[in-house]
């Protein structure tokens, strides 16, 4: 029997279509995907992300911990709720998983995705020998993550003015406590989220998830689900853990070098020796976006041919663009890769624009027509 978070009464009730993902049952929409994808770009919507795994990492060596487990650097962390986006490397130098840590008053907290949550902890647990850690898993939380141009604006409306105008002074990857209820505290707004657009994902206690859900529908706030999620995140040109990057993938083959911290080279993270013979090798291959203006809709495993290359490249994630009215997709390309290529689909070879691999932010397209 599959797992099932705090909300899922709420989602049956609300119509969602339920399915599989990573042995939870989830909502994969409630009704229009496209509806719930067009709400996060021009208002707000929210999805529950109660399935992710929460971990929080206390102790007297937390920080030199982290320091070794993440490629990014907890250093940086000035103060309590700040956030950094990071990855866990294996000794090879591919991904374990990616993730964000928040500073809390004593010691961190690790969001990580669903489908990789037990080996995550099973790896955080087993890189902690030597160290003087203890790691909880918050089975005990949820999240939400409300996400749009409106969506600070209708939390707000929801936890009252002072809550909402230090949620609204907060900055990107930031994070504060505060109380909606009687668990004075306990409750974490992230200003984060996976859609390109403004938003927040907030950490609180399961028992109280239901309520506030109803709440800030109350307040407008439609429910999405996971289909929604996924158009948003390519639009967005974020990465998705098995598709752009796994345990074989270097994170600089996706478009991720900029997590990681290099310049400290008295840091020995896992992975830094494999970081750095592959930066020194240099890339073969790139992370690009995809453009499909014709009829069609880009796949997952398509080919992409570049002219002059021996060697094809292959979509990781594609789909149709509800913003942008065409397929998009994101693919791995051999370096020299140009401006154009050619995808194989429907037995013939269809021309597509090779760009930065990004679509959408706020709403609008970032690259030129």
């Amino acid at each position: 029997m599959n797992s099932r978070t705090c909300l899922y009464a709420a989602h049956k009730k609300m119509g969602a279509k339920v399915v599989n993902f990573s042995g939870w049952d989830m909502p994969l929409h409630y009704g229009s995907q496209i509806k719930e994808h067009h709400c996060v770009r021009r208002d707000s919507a929210m999805f529950d992300v109660s399935h992710m795994t929460v971990v929080d990492v206390g102790g007297r060596e937390a920080q030199e911990y982290l320091r070794y487990l993440l490629a990014n650097d907890v250093a940086k962390i000035t103060g309590p709720g700040q956030g950094l986006y990071s990855a866990m490397l294996n000794s090879s130098g591919g991904v374990v998983d990616d993730l964000i840590v928040y500073a809390l008053s004593s010691g961190f907290r690790l969001v990580v995705n669903c489908a990789t949550g037990a080996k995550d902890v099973a790896w955080m647990n087993d890189c902690a020998r030597g160290f003087q850690v203890a790691l909880q898993q918050r089975d005990d939380l949820a999240i939400i993550a409300v996400q749009g141009p409106q969506a600070i604006a209708r939390v707000g409306s929801v936890v009252g003015k002072a809550s909402g105008a230090k949620i609204s002074a907060l900055k990107t990857f930031n994070s504060i406590f505060a109380s909606a209820s009687k668990t004075a505290g306990s409750w974490q707004y992230a200003r984060t989220g996976y859609t390109g657009e403004d938003g927040l994902e907030i950490i609180l206690p399961s028992s109280e998830a239901e309520t506030f859900w109803w709440q800030l529908h109350a307040a407008g706030v439609l429910p999405a689900g996971l289909a929604a999620r996924d158009t948003l995140r390519l639009e967005a040109g974020f990465n998705l853990y098995g598709h752009e990057m796994d345990e074989s993938v270097s994170p600089l083959r996706a478009n991720m070098a900029w997590t990681i911290a290099l310049q400290d080279g008295e840091r020995d993270f896992i992975g830094r020796s494999a970081v750095l013979a592959a930066r020194d090798a240099g890339p073969q291959d790139k992370l690009v976006g995809v453009l499909l203006t014709q009829r069609g809709v880009l796949r997952d495993g398509q080919a992409v041919y570049i002219a002059g290359c021996e060697q094809s490249g292959l979509i990781t994630s594609g789909s149709f663009s509800p913003t942008l009215g065409y397929s998009i997709a994101l693919a791995r390309v051999p370096a020299p890769a140009g401006g154009l290529a050619e995808v194989a689909m429907r037995k013939k070879r269809e021309t597509v624009r090779l760009i930065a691999p990004a679509f959408v932010r706020r709403g609008q397209p970032i690259f030129k027509a």
